[in-house]
């Protein structure tokens, strides 16, 4: 089986993002510093959370510069050095479990210790960002990050421009391999259960004794069956009103139909025997008549 497209995202962004933070945590380049009366005009002071550095042109970079005004001291940057050693820490114990979870050396990886090294990476990243935006946010307040007075000047270092991409980057990571858990969930959705389900302690089963029916069809000894006899039904009401029929008429005819009957008879027989006669001298025929 191929590793996943969002197990390898997460694999890559998370071992960049805790790169960037560690380069953070450590570099003396969160604030520069620069515009100082008393110095030369291309002097510079590069402000950590660790360390101070001193940069000129002319000459090398001198760390371990002496705080005068009471930088280390101040609320941001004691709250950053805690946040971004757990975030460290997190970031190791997070990348430990998606080796272990990816497994790219087996055919099937683990879902779920994947997906939950996702969700420890995510909790690194804004581990993370949380100091970095913090101490964005009072970079130019004199008062909360202590810094001589103007005309000196205060701008955004390196170190903290890491801290904004590594963070990031645990983020990325960390829903990429968070996203492993839907083809876990997946799985245990179409899985069949182990078995049927037990009834509590508390249920109580109660049968219903079953109603007697009478059948439909009653069958007969001869192998007939025919249905039961009808109801008594109530005959259902006529709708509307009578309408009134005619009286019936009686035909009646002033001539007499059986007048003439015998005549017409007499007529047909006399017919009948010429016709079975054949006609000679002797006997007389209608025909001679």
């Amino acid at each position: 089986m191929r590793t996943p497209v969002v197990m390898t995202l997460g694999m890559v962004f998370a071992p960049c993002g805790l790169l960037f933070n560690l380069t953070s945590t450590l570099a003396p380049g969160w604030r520069l510093v620069k515009g100082f009366l008393d110095q030369p005009v291309d002097v510079e002071l590069y402000q950590g959370l660790w360390d101070m550095c001193r940069e000129q042109s002319s000459s090398e970079r001198e760390c371990g510069q002496q705080d005068e005004w009471g930088y280390f001291e101040a609320q941001p940057v004691l709250v950053a050095r805690a946040l971004m050693v757990t975030s460290l820490a997190v970031t190791v114990l997070g990348l430990l479990l998606a080796s272990l979870g990816v497994r790219c050396w087996q055919d099937v990886p683990n879902f779920v210790l994947a997906g939950l090294s996702g969700v420890v990476l995510f909790v690194a990243g804004l581990l993370s960002l949380i100091p970095v935006s913090w101490y964005n946010h009072f970079l130019r307040d004199r008062d909360v990050l202590p810094a001589p007075a103007s005309p000196v000047t205060v701008q955004v270092s390196y170190s903290l421009v890491l801290g904004y991409l590594g963070s990031c980057l645990l983020l990325l990571g960390g829903f990429s391999l968070a996203l492993s858990f839907a083809p876990w969930c997946k799985e245990r959705r179409k899985a069949p259960s182990a078995g049927p389900r037990r009834s509590s302690v508390s249920t109580i089963r109660v049968e219903w004794p079953e109603p007697e029916l009478t059948p439909a069809i009653k069958y007969y000894s001869d192998g007939q069956h025919r249905p039961p006899p009808a109801q008594h039904r109530k005959p259902k009401p006529k709708v509307g009103f009578p309408m009134p029929r005619p009286p019936p008429k009686a035909y009646t005819n002033s001539v007499d139909v059986l007048a003439g009957e015998g005549w017409e008879a007499a007529q047909s027989q006399d017919s009948t025997s010429c016709s079975s006669h054949p006609c000679d001298s002797t006997l007389p025929c209608d025909s001679d008549l």
